[in-house]
């Protein structure tokens, strides 16, 4: 494999592969090349397929970081800031090369839209920068609706072959937009509604609902935080007031937050913030404690849902 790079070009493309065999030998052949140049590597994939990596690499793994992205990536929205731009931004001399395969089969139809904005929002998170992304998937495991969308999310496309083509049908910013999807309400959630005086009962509201929903220790903390940023930002940022909502879904718990803010930055809550930076950590805060953050945004308002394992 050999992907076309420059000094100041972000190169991201999608690897479709269908054999274990085509994996490892086009993510091999793809981190050599990185050696080759002297790159500074991370590898970020679920955990079965970092063997694969790793056993065909044999000596040359070592210097390459190496995490399960069904741990580190469990979120899609924490990959780009804690991930992603956590190594390519600790290393900014020269070009920085990076596997990371944020959709497997397993990830939930609930968790999906975000996996594909976050392969979308890769694009717009690292314009410019001499950084290459390699994304795998697994064409015989993964719904075609999947690959469809990476055809769209990706420049480049290369199959298990290792031959590499432009892709035709790339444009990010539409899939970003088809995948801010309405979030229903759910009929038996527990609600409080709030404005600026009642921020601290609504944090005791949130606490109260996630302990009799069987949410307990680091856990609860993480919920208490996201709440508080959460709501707070409705009262500055959106309006002024909001409604809160939580329930139990498939074994974990859901809280809700929405409120009539309206988000612009399609980054939000993805971008690490600049040192000395005073306030924009909320969103981020939400992604960093969460398993899931779903989101959607409108003329009518914002909606922030965000899951814990139970």
């Amino acid at each position: 494999m050999s992907t076309v790079t420059t000094d100041e070009a972000f190169v991201h493309p999608a690897l479709f592969y269908r054999t274990a065999h085509e994996y490892t030998r086009q993510t091999v052949s793809f981190l050599r090349e990185g050696l080759d140049n002297g790159e500074p590597m991370a590898v970020a994939v679920p955990g079965p397929n970092l063997e694969l990596i790793r056993s065909g690499l044999g000596a040359d793994a070592e210097g390459i970081l190496f995490l399960d992205m069904t741990e580190a990536g469990r979120n899609p929205g924490r990959i780009i800031p804690k991930v992603l731009r956590g190594f390519a931004d600790a290393h900014p001399q020269g070009r920085v090369r990076i596997i990371g395969e944020p959709i497997w089969a397993g990830r939930s139809a609930v968790e999906y839209p975000a996996c594909a904005q976050h392969e979308a929002l890769i694009n717009a998170a690292f314009e410019g920068r001499a950084v290459t992304i390699l994304c795998p998937y697994d064409e015989v495991r993964l719904d075609p609706q999947v690959i469809a969308d990476a055809r769209v999310t990706h420049p480049s496309l290369i199959n298990g072959e290792g031959r590499e083509w432009a892709s035709d049908v790339y444009d990010w910013q539409a899939l970003v937009s088809r995948y801010n999807q309405e979030l229903p309400t759910v009929p038996d959630a527990a609600v409080f509604s709030y404005g600026e005086e009642d921020l601290p009962s609504v944090r005791r509201f949130a606490v109260a609902q996630a302990t009799r929903l069987g949410l307990a220790g680091e856990r609860l903390m993480d919920a208490e935080l996201a709440v508080a940023e959460l709501t707070t930002n409705s009262v500055v940022h959106g309006g002024g007031h909001g409604t809160l909502a939580v329930w139990t879904e498939r074994e974990q718990l859901v809280i809700e937050v929405r409120d009539a803010g309206r988000m612009t930055d399609p980054l939000a809550g993805r971008r690490p913030p600049e040192r000395g930076q005073m306030g924009g950590r909320g969103l981020m805060l939400v992604n960093c404690v969460s398993d899931l953050v779903r989101m959607h945004t409108g003329d009518d308002g914002t909606t922030v849902r965000f899951y814990l394992s139970l």
